[in-house]
């Protein structure tokens, strides 16, 4: 199983960090499947590739340390691909929604920290 996760902070309203971010996951293509005020779980869009290579992304929101000021965010994006090579498709859409939430006009990125 491939599995990418990146940490953020993000200088945004808790309160507007979710609906912001469902709408992000949505234009990269993304079905929004689940959410509530601290967590996401979207889904690649079946038909676009294998089964096997179809991206799960988990947003998780960090209610207990967020302030006015600032916002804790992770992601994890992962499929049921074996990682055998470093530029997979899990990879390839991490970093593409690494970037979307690095570039957002939404907020200012303070922070991001990929593990």
């Amino acid at each position: 199983m491939a599995r990418y996760t990146c940490s953020f902070i993000l200088s945004v309203p808790l309160d507007q960090l979710q609906p912001l971010l469902v709408e992000l996951l949505q234009d990269c293509n993304l079905d929004v499947q689940y959410y509530t005020s601290d967590y996401i779980m979207a889904r690649e869009i079946l038909g676009h590739v294998s089964f096997s290579k179809m991206v799960t992304v988990e947003a998780l929101i960090d209610k207990s340390t967020a302030t006015e000021a600032e916002t804790r965010m992770s992601i994890v994006v992962k499929n049921e691909e074996l990682a055998l090579q470093r530029d997979n498709h899990c990879r390839q859409m991490f970093e593409y929604l690494k970037q979307a939430i690095e570039d957002s006009r939404h907020w200012h990125l303070i922070e991001s920290l990929a593990g």
